[in-house]
């Protein structure tokens, strides 16, 4: 899966975790291996002007969705049988979604993986401007968010452990040969 993204915001964030949430959902809802995704993190006045061209609506906002490639419309883009795709760009404004993050009681990373599998279900045809819409993204939204934490989760604890393994073995002798100190040859006293 291609993943670009370009920080344009002014604000460090870690992106190369926003590209990993964005490809686990991705991965999670079944888009080919081969498509394609751009994320874009923008000031408040450029989200603004996005805002207000696209939606017709004042002020900036957290995220916006802009697909590329026309799909079948009877078929939902994660359908099972669906090829390589150009999906589209995702916009988010970390500005925005720093206020978001505090009155949410979590912090900006938090925030902008939410709101990036917000933007690739959009980019999937999902929606929210229906009770029963809302209702399905958003459980779908919260459990791929969910499952993504349990996954790093896990892996954390297993390069722990791994690490730990690695330093008892090399305690006790058995570290493999590559993690073994080099040991300084003997001077010769011929």
């Amino acid at each position: 899966m291609s993943i670009e993204i370009a920080n344009e915001a002014g604000v460090g964030v870690d992106e190369a975790s926003i590209v990993a949430v964005a490809r686990f959902a991705l991965d999670r809802m079944g888009v080919s291996p081969l498509a394609e995704l751009s994320v874009l993190l923008v000031d408040l006045d450029v989200m603004a002007d996005l805002h207000e061209r696209w939606m017709d609506l004042p002020g900036p906002t957290d995220v916006m969705a802009f697909p590329m490639d026309e799909l079948d419309s009877a078929r939902r883009p994660d359908a099972a049988g669906v090829g390589p795709a150009l999906l589209g760009d995702i916009v988010l404004c970390p500005a925005f979604a720093k206020d978001q993050a505090r009155k949410a009681g979590h912090g900006l990373l938090e925030e902008l993986h939410l709101l990036t599998v917000h933007g690739v279900l959009h980019l999937l045809g999902y929606d929210h401007a229906e009770p029963a819409e809302e209702r399905e993204m958003f459980t779908l939204q919260n459990r791929i968010l969910a499952d993504y934490r349990d996954t790093k989760e896990s892996a954390a604890r297993a390069a722990q452990q791994r690490s730990n393994d690695d330093r008892v073995l090399g305690a006790v002798g058995l570290a493999e040969e590559e993690d073994k100190p080099a040991v300084a040859d003997s001077p010769d006293t011929d």
